[in-house]
């Protein structure tokens, strides 16, 4: 697009200035800002960014949950021509260190005292961070720092210089060009330091279009932005979206009001990776299974219909008058109150990316009436590569390639990609940028996949992590362990897992419960527990979940090219593994090599053949306290099936 993200604010403010372009819920009321009271406010920011001496080029740190004045401060950044850097609210201070350190951060602007606090503490290792702006004053009234200042106080300083320099915030708007860089992403890399995704405005706004256009988004969409700002995903569909098309971007009280937020706002266009969708049915099944005997029939007997027509319907393919009138009356007692039980009674659009979404899973909410789609893309492709049409939705693909994307599968499986969307570099770090952007335009992935018969995209797992099990019955089979994980984790009852078997005979896992979906099931069963560590720990639970892992085994056991990635053993861990303690991305992807160093003790204990092991773990708790969780662990044999002679398709 031949436009920046501060030229399509004005140019909404000038077409309807009165119409809401952002809401914000603060103390259970919806406040709207308007195009125009936004623009103007971006206008005050700027001049005030600008009156720090912030320069084109320069980098703006920006940390907190979605609020409107956070993407004020974003535009602004812009408007000036400097480079506004998301950073994950969620994270520990000393991850902070190395981007604001590697960008020459001088000035951050933050939501609250618990972002002030984590940047007051990595200060003396940023030693050019020098002013630290905050919207949030609640807690900070004593706080005597230099440099520290709300954004009340500088907004006056803005004013002031808007009124000295009224020409100033045009003339900086206009200067800028679609080429220049108008945001730089950390990715949070499973290994080593992250690495700076560096993004023009047309990058990002050409790949925002194209996924408007492909879905018919208008100015009259709702969008809740819930997810972190710092994530690419929620920054494409509540920002670069949002400005291309002028929708309302809606943001929630706390994460703790999501729920509550998402039913008042009933947004038309959806966003959330699979964890989001996991929670929301294992919540509503476990409603379900507290529910009258009567009730529980009707909701199975609906759902079973739903199931077999829902699905057809949204697919615009033929389904018999007696069937759509068994539909819509599960719809009038069952589906419909259940869209707006979760707040999707007015969902036109939802996507789900980032993990692999479980059939059973993306099969119920199609059946519904929710029209849930997958996708395919990353920081560095700015989301959007291949996205599903309404009429060609499968679970067990991402979709058919959009506007202006050429893809190519490489001959080691890697998926190659060509697209306007792509990075303009990673942050002072060519020999990373070299690697994965070939001399002739492509893009590779990391991703091992290939395109079916019909055009549509298969993601396996990561390129890198795909081996071979060596020696045994198995030798040379091929492993996947994303693959096998994902499969894992589409039984409600299991959370997270990590499955090794590269270079070995045979794989084993760990495995995290769900510790609510487990939860309930034990008190459903008389089972009393203690918390994580004991439920985790219960014969009753580690059968539950040897039953799951079977079922993965014998599904697995039915593609010839993956039967040799069937689970041997496995654990349940003692505790939930954690972004804080290192085991996860704030993505929540696995770090599976600091995994199998951490833990090489139960690891060799999977492999050696024991029983049980003892393990003792330094955890960090949520009120930022250290410690320690030890239990002795049991390790379950797992059946595993012979290969069937059908290949996969």
């Amino acid at each position: 697009m031949q436009t920046t993200f501060p030229r399509l604010l004005l140019d909404h403010a000038k077409a309807r200035p009165d119409a809401a372009a952002l809401r914000e819920k603060e103390y259970g009321i919806w406040q709207t800002f308007s195009w125009s009271q936004l623009a103007a406010l971006v206008r005050t920011m700027a001049c005030a960014i600008a009156a720090q001496g912030v320069v084109r080029g320069e980098h703006v740190v920006v940390i907190g949950e979605n609020r409107p004045r956070l993407y004020a401060a974003m535009l602004a950044a812009q408007s000036l021509g400097a480079i506004p850097v998301p950073l994950y609210q969620d994270a520990v201070a000393t991850e902070y260190v190395f981007p604001i350190d590697s960008a020459e951060v001088r000035l951050a602007i933050v939501e609250d005292q618990e972002q002030v606090d984590k940047l007051l503490e990595i200060r003396p290792q940023c030693a050019r961070l020098a002013h630290i702006w905050y919207d949030d004053g609640r807690g900070l009234r004593n706080y005597q720092e230099p440099g520290l200042a709300s954004l009340e106080a500088m907004l006056e300083a803005g004013r002031a210089f808007d009124a000295a320099q009224p020409g100033f915030f045009d003339a900086e708007v206009a200067r800028a060009q679609p080429d220049d860089v108008a945001a730089m992403f950390f990715t949070s890399g499973t290994t080593g330091n992250p690495k700076g995704v560096v993004h023009s405005h047309r990058t990002l706004l050409d790949r925002a279009r194209a996924g408007a256009d492909f879905d018919r988004l208008t100015e009259r969409e709702e969008v809740l932005a819930y997810l972190p700002p710092a994530w690419i995903g929620q920054n494409i569909f509540s920002y670069a979206q949002w400005l291309a098309c002028g929708y309302v971007v809606n943001c929630p009280e706390s994460a703790s009001t999501v729920t509550i937020d998402l039913k008042e706002i009933g947004p038309t266009y959806y966003f959330a990776p699979p964890r989001i969708f996991e929670g929301l049915l294992t919540s509503v099944m476990i409603r379900m299974e507290d529910a009258s005997a009567l009730k529980r029939r009707l909701f199975h007997r609906a759902m079973a219909v739903a199931r077999r027509v829902g699905p057809r319907l949204l697919d615009g393919k033929p389904v018999s008058w007696r069937e759509r009138l068994s539909y819509r009356l599960g719809d009038l007692l069952v589906y419909g109150p259940l869209r707006n039980s979760l707040g999707f009674s007015r969902v036109r659009v939802a996507y789900t990316a980032g993990e692999a979404i479980g059939p059973d899973l993306f099969t119920f909410y199609r059946a519904i009436g929710i029209n849930l789609k997958q996708l395919y893309g990353s920081t560095e492709t700015a989301v959007f590569v291949c996205l599903q049409p309404d009429d060609e939705v499968h679970a067990d693909t991402v979709g058919v390639p959009i506007e202006g994307v050429e893809i190519r599968v490489a001959d080691n499986g890697e998926i190659l990609v060509k697209s306007p969307g792509l990075l303009k570099e990673y942050y002072k770090n060519p020999a990373a940028t070299a690697e994965v952007m070939g001399a002739d335009g492509w893009y590779h992935t990391g991703d091992a996949g290939f395109l079916d018969g019909s055009g549509h995209l298969k993601i396996i797992d990561r390129a890198k992590d795909v081996g071979r099990i060596v020696g045994g019955a198995n030798d040379g089979a091929m492993f996947a362990p994303k693959y096998v994980e994902n499969k894992l984790k589409f039984f409600p009852h299991v959370k997270e897992a990590v499955a090794f078997g590269d270079g070995r005979e045979r794989v084993c896992a760990f495995i995290n419960i769900d510790f609510e979906a487990v939860g309930n099931w034990a008190e459903r069963r008389n089972l009393p527990y203690a918390g994580y560590t004991d439920l985790a720990a219960k014969p009753q639970v580690l059968e539950l979940i040897r039953e799951c892992v079977e079922q993965v085994n014998a599904d697995l056991a039915q593609d010839e090219r993956l039967a040799g990635s069937q689970i041997s053993r496995f654990l349940v861990l003692h505790k939930e593994l954690d972004a804080d303690d290192g085991e996860m991305t704030r993505t929540r992807k696995v770090k599976r090599g600091f995994i199998n160093e951490k833990y090489k003790v139960l690891v060799d204990a999977l492999y050696e053949g024991k029983r049980e092991q003892f393990i003792e773990t330094a955890v960090k708790f949520e009120d930022g306290r250290s410690g320690n969780v030890s239990a002795t662990l049991a390790i379950v044999d797992a059946k595993v099936f012979p290969a069937q002679a059908r290949k996969a398709a």
